[in-house]
């Protein structure tokens, strides 16, 4: 669906069940019962994402007939979310941004909304429930507690030491996963099946480890009956998603007539891929585009070492560049080659064959979503948590390219443009956002400035790489450079270096 045509003023209808027929025709509302959904998922982490991407795939589900996949969400940290949604009878608004135009839908797929610090038992009770069959998470890669390195679940926090001491009223995502399960057990109801839609590789493994480990901390039955009986299947999802803003939703009270106080931006492209395997059985998604495949990790990789990849490659150099949002880099010649050639050049050739997709295609298509002027991701959002996404998007490919005696040039320019970063300003002295696990990282940044061998020798986050001299090199010529003169200069000289070569 295109823009509709200017509307005339007037007032923006607020968005409940009352008013969904008052709603102008343009905007696509629920076409079912919704007292007739059953809450066959609970989500944990009921944010932007989930959101737009697999609530509106159960929305569309419900409309297609199947109304036993109603979502129970579950907050750990937001009560102002479920306050919102509580006022609009849990409805919302996903607006997809295209290009030509927006589409506005109403999503209807949320039974309710739980704060779980206001009524732990509400949501022990919901996860306990036998309709609920599948539990899905989107709580951030650092919410798994899982170290990259070794595998192992960092049961270090005092968070987790109280959920052991005080499994009836928890207060982390492990603690009520595992007591459910507890309660499960004894009361000899099936398990649910804990899906995990947070964006990094092997995310069901990181799941696994995480409740099996939490769980044996607390009872070694328990961790046992958990690893043998329950279904952790891995999943790759792919919606660019930024925050909302209140220039947002003004913007969409204005353009679509509905008054939302929390809508959700969007683009048009979808993905979810899924490993078949659930234990007590699953929603028929594959009604609604998503992807049931025996092996994810093909499309985990392609995803995270471009798309990932590429958002962390111009975020840091983008905004030290000056630039705020994706749109703005990528109309900059300059960096869009620097984006082209990176996946082309030295993250393609090691990627393996996927299934039903041609790499190609999917580099352009990443380009032009980037370049989506009305989808503009800010690069202060994907800037976050670098010392996480350093080592699992663009790393793997330095490794690849060492391996295979490839270039990497381009890719060490990425890294130290995330090093130059850490310094925490500019080129003017101003504040750069950083947002991360890692605080301690900034002041090593700081205090090293144009060398690069503390940062580099932090095996927490380059493992052994880090003195490799053909990757230590190149980012200490890297970051050297971007000290003499702008990012921009620097990323110029290695595409014409490139092309010489």
């Amino acid at each position: 669906m295109t823009s509709a045509p200017p509307r005339a003023a007037a007032p923006a209808v607020p968005l409940s069940d009352r008013t969904l027929p008052d709603l102008p025709p343009e905007v696509s509302i629920p076409t079912y019962d919704r007292a007739a959904l059953r809450p066959g998922i609970v989500h944990i982490g009921v944010g932007g994402f989930h959101r737009a991407h697999q609530a509106v795939y159960l929305d569309e589900l419900a409309r297609r007939g199947s109304t036993d996949w109603g979502v129970v969400g579950v907050g750990l940290h937001s009560r102002a979310i479920g306050e919102v949604l509580a006022d609009q009878d849990r409805l919302y608004t996903v607006v997809e941004r295209a290009a030509d135009g927006d589409r506005a839908t109403v999503v209807g797929a949320l039974t309710a909304y739980l704060y779980a610090p206001d009524d732990p038992e509400a949501v022990l009770a919901a996860l306990a429930d036998e309709r609920t069959r599948v539990v899905t998470l989107t709580i951030t890669g650092t919410g798994y507690r899982v170290d990259a390195h070794t595998g192992e679940f960092d049961a270090d926090d005092p968070h987790i030491a109280r959920d052991l001491e005080d499994p009836g009223t928890p207060e982390t995502v492990f603690g009520y996963v595992v007591e459910a399960l507890h309660r499960r057990r004894q009361a000899g109801v099936v398990p649910f099946t804990v899906l995990s839609c947070d964006n990094m590789q092997s995310n069901g493994t990181a799941a696994r480890t995480a409740v099996v480990s939490f769980a044996r901390l607390r009872d070694d039955d328990l961790a046992e009956w958990i690893e043998e009986h329950v279904a952790f299947p891995s999943s790759m999802v792919d919606r660019i998603t930024p925050n909302t803003t209140p220039e947002d939703r003004d913007a969409v009270a204005d353009a679509t007539g509905v008054d939302d106080r929390w809508p959700v931006i969007t683009e048009p492209f979808r993905q979810w891929v899924v490993e078949d395997s659930f234990c007590n059985g699953r929603p028929p998604l594959e009604e609604v585009g998503v992807r049931f495949v025996d092996d994810v990790s093909p499309h985990e990789m392609m995803k995270t070492r471009l798309l990932n990849a590429g958002h962390s490659a111009i975020a840091y150099l983008g905004y030290l560049a000056g630039y705020r949002t994706t749109a703005d880099v990528l109309a900059d010649p300059v960096f869009r080659a620097f984006l082209t050639r990176l996946m082309a050049e030295e993250i393609a050739p090691h990627l393996p064959e996927v299934p039903g997709v041609d790499l190609g295609e999917y580099q352009v298509t990443l380009l032009e979503r980037l370049a989506n002027p009305r989808m503009a991701d800010q690069l202060s959002r994907l800037s976050r948590r670098g010392s996480t996404k350093i080592p699992n998007y663009l790393l793997p490919s330095v490794r690849a390219a060492m391996e295979a005696d490839r270039p990497h040039q381009l890719l060490c320019v990425a890294v130290a443009g995330w090093l130059r970063f850490l310094r925490g300003h500019d080129y003017a002295g101003d504040e750069v956002p950083i947002q991360g696990p890692r605080p301690d990282l900034v002041p090593i940044a700081q205090e090293a400035g144009s060398d690069a061998t503390p940062l580099l020798s932090e095996e927490s986050v380059f493992d052994h790489i880090g003195q490799d001299p053909r990757f230590a090199e190149c980012v200490q010529w890297t970051l050297s450079a971007l000290d003499r003169q702008g990012p921009r200069e620097v990323i110029e000289e290695f595409l014409a270096a490139g092309e010489d070569a």
